[in-house]
Protein backbone atom coordinates (compact mmCIF):
# COMPACT_ATOMS: atom_id res chain seq x y z
CA UNK A 1 0.00 0.00 0.00
CA UNK A 2 1.53 3.49 -1.16
CA UNK A 3 0.89 6.47 0.32
CA UNK A 4 1.91 9.87 -1.53
CA UNK A 5 2.00 12.71 0.78
CA UNK A 6 2.31 16.01 -0.80
CA UNK A 7 4.31 18.89 0.88
CA UNK A 8 4.64 22.88 0.75
CA UNK A 9 6.85 22.93 3.24
CA UNK A 10 9.69 20.55 4.23
CA UNK A 11 9.10 20.43 7.60
CA UNK A 12 5.15 20.38 7.69
CA UNK A 13 5.39 16.44 7.40
CA UNK A 14 3.24 13.58 8.09
CA UNK A 15 4.36 14.00 11.49
CA UNK A 16 2.64 11.61 14.24
CA UNK A 17 0.81 10.39 11.10
CA UNK A 18 4.01 8.51 9.73
CA UNK A 19 4.78 5.90 12.10
CA UNK A 20 1.04 4.82 12.42
CA UNK A 21 1.05 4.21 8.57
CA UNK A 22 3.79 3.09 8.87
CA UNK A 23 2.92 -0.16 11.04
CA UNK A 24 0.11 -0.54 8.92
CA UNK A 25 2.02 -1.64 6.35
CA UNK A 26 2.27 1.32 4.07
CA UNK A 27 5.32 2.94 2.03
CA UNK A 28 5.46 6.85 2.30
CA UNK A 29 6.83 8.61 -0.64
CA UNK A 30 6.75 12.51 0.11
CA UNK A 31 6.62 14.56 -2.99
CA UNK A 32 7.59 18.33 -2.99
CA UNK A 33 5.16 20.60 -4.52
CA UNK A 34 5.48 22.96 -7.79
CA UNK A 35 9.37 20.31 -7.59
CA UNK A 36 8.28 16.69 -7.54
CA UNK A 37 4.13 16.98 -8.67
CA UNK A 38 1.88 13.93 -9.16
CA UNK A 39 1.06 12.87 -12.49
CA UNK A 40 -2.77 12.43 -13.24
CA UNK A 41 -2.30 9.25 -13.50
CA UNK A 42 -1.34 9.55 -10.05
CA UNK A 43 -3.53 11.05 -8.50
CA UNK A 44 -6.68 8.87 -9.58
CA UNK A 45 -4.77 5.24 -8.74
CA UNK A 46 -2.46 6.08 -5.12
CA UNK A 47 -4.13 4.28 -2.27
CA UNK A 48 -3.84 7.22 -0.21
CA UNK A 49 -2.65 11.02 -1.20
CA UNK A 50 -2.28 12.98 1.74
CA UNK A 51 -2.14 16.99 1.48
CA UNK A 52 -0.10 18.54 3.67
CA UNK A 53 -0.21 22.07 4.58
CA UNK A 54 1.60 25.20 3.95
CA UNK A 55 1.75 29.16 4.25
CA UNK A 56 0.50 30.03 0.24
CA UNK A 57 -3.29 30.13 -0.35
CA UNK A 58 -5.83 27.52 -1.96
CA UNK A 59 -6.74 30.73 -4.17
CA UNK A 60 -2.98 31.93 -4.93
CA UNK A 61 -3.48 30.17 -8.43
CA UNK A 62 -1.83 33.10 -10.05
CA UNK A 63 1.03 33.35 -8.01
CA UNK A 64 1.86 29.57 -7.70
CA UNK A 65 0.03 28.03 -10.72
CA UNK A 66 1.17 24.65 -9.89
CA UNK A 67 -2.38 24.84 -7.50
CA UNK A 68 -4.02 24.42 -10.46
CA UNK A 69 -2.73 21.07 -11.43
CA UNK A 70 -3.76 20.29 -7.37
CA UNK A 71 -7.02 21.36 -7.59
CA UNK A 72 -7.64 19.36 -10.76
CA UNK A 73 -5.81 16.14 -9.14
CA UNK A 74 -7.99 16.25 -6.00
CA UNK A 75 -11.25 17.11 -8.01
CA UNK A 76 -11.05 13.73 -10.03
CA UNK A 77 -9.14 11.93 -7.18
CA UNK A 78 -12.53 12.78 -4.88
CA UNK A 79 -14.93 11.78 -8.07
CA UNK A 80 -13.73 8.78 -8.14
CA UNK A 81 -13.65 8.51 -4.16
CA UNK A 82 -10.16 7.32 -3.75
CA UNK A 83 -8.99 8.10 -0.23
CA UNK A 84 -7.47 11.56 0.50
CA UNK A 85 -6.94 13.47 3.67
CA UNK A 86 -5.94 17.06 3.58
CA UNK A 87 -4.42 19.21 6.56
CA UNK A 88 -4.65 22.86 6.77
CA UNK A 89 -3.64 24.09 3.08
CA UNK A 90 -4.84 20.36 1.94
CA UNK A 91 -8.44 20.46 3.72
CA UNK A 92 -8.70 24.17 1.76
CA UNK A 93 -7.67 22.65 -1.56
CA UNK A 94 -10.28 20.09 -1.24
CA UNK A 95 -12.79 22.27 -0.58
CA UNK A 96 -11.99 23.79 -3.46
CA UNK A 97 -12.06 21.49 -5.78
CA UNK A 98 -15.59 20.30 -4.23
CA UNK A 99 -16.02 23.99 -5.72
CA UNK A 100 -16.45 25.59 -2.12
CA UNK A 101 -15.37 28.97 -1.69
CA UNK A 102 -11.88 29.41 0.41
CA UNK A 103 -10.97 32.23 1.35
CA UNK A 104 -9.07 34.55 4.70
CA UNK A 105 -11.43 34.50 7.91
CA UNK A 106 -10.37 37.84 8.65
CA UNK A 107 -7.95 36.26 11.67
CA UNK A 108 -5.05 33.80 12.27
CA UNK A 109 -5.92 30.94 14.52
CA UNK A 110 -3.00 29.53 16.19
CA UNK A 111 -1.64 27.56 19.05
CA UNK A 112 -3.08 24.72 20.67
CA UNK A 113 -6.84 24.54 21.40
CA UNK A 114 -9.14 21.63 21.61
CA UNK A 115 -12.12 21.43 18.48
CA UNK A 116 -15.79 20.78 19.24
CA UNK A 117 -16.87 17.89 17.67
CA UNK A 118 -20.13 18.24 15.89
CA UNK A 119 -22.39 15.22 16.60
CA UNK A 120 -21.11 13.63 13.33
CA UNK A 121 -17.82 14.49 14.46
CA UNK A 122 -18.35 12.26 17.48
CA UNK A 123 -19.19 9.46 15.95
CA UNK A 124 -16.36 9.78 13.06
CA UNK A 125 -12.72 8.97 13.44
CA UNK A 126 -12.55 11.96 14.96
CA UNK A 127 -13.88 11.07 18.25
CA UNK A 128 -10.37 10.29 20.01
CA UNK A 129 -9.54 13.57 19.65
CA UNK A 130 -12.20 15.10 21.84
CA UNK A 131 -10.84 17.54 24.19
CA UNK A 132 -7.71 16.89 23.09
CA UNK A 133 -5.71 20.32 22.39
CA UNK A 134 -4.66 20.54 17.81
CA UNK A 135 -2.39 22.63 16.94
CA UNK A 136 -3.89 25.81 14.60
CA UNK A 137 -2.07 27.32 12.36
CA UNK A 138 -3.93 29.14 9.83
CA UNK A 139 -6.24 32.48 9.00
CA UNK A 140 -8.00 31.16 5.15
CA UNK A 141 -10.74 28.82 6.23
CA UNK A 142 -13.57 27.29 3.99
CA UNK A 143 -17.15 27.06 3.45
CA UNK A 144 -18.73 23.48 3.73
CA UNK A 145 -18.55 21.82 -0.10
CA UNK A 146 -21.91 20.36 -1.49
CA UNK A 147 -22.80 16.67 -0.26
CA UNK A 148 -19.69 16.91 2.45
CA UNK A 149 -20.46 16.42 6.49
CA UNK A 150 -19.29 19.04 9.26
CA UNK A 151 -17.32 17.24 11.90
CA UNK A 152 -15.95 20.21 14.05
CA UNK A 153 -15.31 23.90 14.68
CA UNK A 154 -14.14 26.08 16.99
CA UNK A 155 -15.55 29.94 17.90
CA UNK A 156 -12.94 31.59 15.39
CA UNK A 157 -13.94 28.90 12.19
CA UNK A 158 -16.53 26.83 12.28
CA UNK A 159 -15.66 24.88 9.49
CA UNK A 160 -12.78 23.02 10.74
CA UNK A 161 -12.96 19.34 8.96
CA UNK A 162 -15.31 17.91 6.91
CA UNK A 163 -16.17 14.40 5.50
CA UNK A 164 -16.87 13.72 1.63
CA UNK A 165 -18.10 10.08 1.39
CA UNK A 166 -16.32 7.53 3.52
CA UNK A 167 -12.87 8.01 1.68
CA UNK A 168 -12.34 11.50 1.84
CA UNK A 169 -11.22 13.81 5.39
CA UNK A 170 -10.25 16.92 5.24
CA UNK A 171 -9.21 18.88 8.60
CA UNK A 172 -8.30 22.59 8.76
CA UNK A 173 -6.26 22.18 11.89
CA UNK A 174 -3.34 19.99 12.30
CA UNK A 175 -2.92 16.63 14.77
CA UNK A 176 -0.36 15.33 13.01
CA UNK A 177 2.18 18.29 14.16
CA UNK A 178 4.28 17.00 16.90
CA UNK A 179 4.61 19.30 20.11
CA UNK A 180 8.25 18.25 20.30
CA UNK A 181 9.13 19.33 16.61
CA UNK A 182 7.68 22.68 17.05
CA UNK A 183 10.92 24.46 16.36
CA UNK A 184 10.91 24.39 13.02
CA UNK A 185 7.50 25.59 12.83
CA UNK A 186 8.76 28.82 14.97
CA UNK A 187 11.74 29.63 13.12
CA UNK A 188 9.81 28.66 9.16
CA UNK A 189 6.34 30.78 10.35
CA UNK A 190 8.89 33.47 12.01
CA UNK A 191 7.55 36.33 9.90
CA UNK A 192 3.91 35.32 9.89
CA UNK A 193 4.06 34.84 13.63
CA UNK A 194 5.59 38.75 13.62
CA UNK A 195 2.83 39.66 12.06
CA UNK A 196 -0.03 38.08 13.77
CA UNK A 197 1.57 38.90 17.31
CA UNK A 198 2.06 35.63 18.64
CA UNK A 199 4.54 35.16 21.44
CA UNK A 200 6.83 32.80 20.36
CA UNK A 201 8.17 31.96 23.50
CA UNK A 202 4.60 31.10 25.18
CA UNK A 203 3.62 29.19 21.78
CA UNK A 204 7.40 27.04 22.30
CA UNK A 205 5.87 26.94 26.03
CA UNK A 206 2.41 26.08 25.69
CA UNK A 207 3.85 22.89 23.29
CA UNK A 208 5.97 22.23 25.74
CA UNK A 209 3.08 21.09 27.85
CA UNK A 210 0.98 19.07 25.25
CA UNK A 211 3.13 15.49 26.43
CA UNK A 212 1.97 12.54 24.60
CA UNK A 213 -1.69 13.38 24.73
CA UNK A 214 -1.15 14.56 20.64
CA UNK A 215 0.56 11.45 19.88
CA UNK A 216 -2.15 9.36 21.44
CA UNK A 217 -5.07 11.13 20.14
CA UNK A 218 -3.69 10.98 16.62
CA UNK A 219 -2.40 7.63 16.66
CA UNK A 220 -5.88 6.57 17.32
CA UNK A 221 -8.11 8.61 15.03
CA UNK A 222 -5.56 7.93 11.69
CA UNK A 223 -5.93 4.26 12.78
CA UNK A 224 -10.13 4.48 12.68
CA UNK A 225 -9.69 6.57 9.64
CA UNK A 226 -7.65 3.68 7.80
CA UNK A 227 -9.72 1.15 9.51
CA UNK A 228 -12.95 2.49 7.72
CA UNK A 229 -11.84 2.93 3.99
CA UNK A 230 -14.06 1.14 1.45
Amino acid sequence: MRCIALQHLAFEDLGLFAPVLREAGWTIDYRQAGVSPLEPAEWREADLVVVLGGPIAAYDTGLYPFLHDEIAGLRSRLALGRPTLGLCLGAQLMASALGARVYFSGTKEIGWAPVALSAAGQASCLAPLADVPVLHWHGDTFELPEGAELLASTPLTPHQAFSHGRNALALQFHPEADPARIEPWLIGHACELAQAGIDVPALRARSAEQGNAPQASASAMLRAWLGQLA
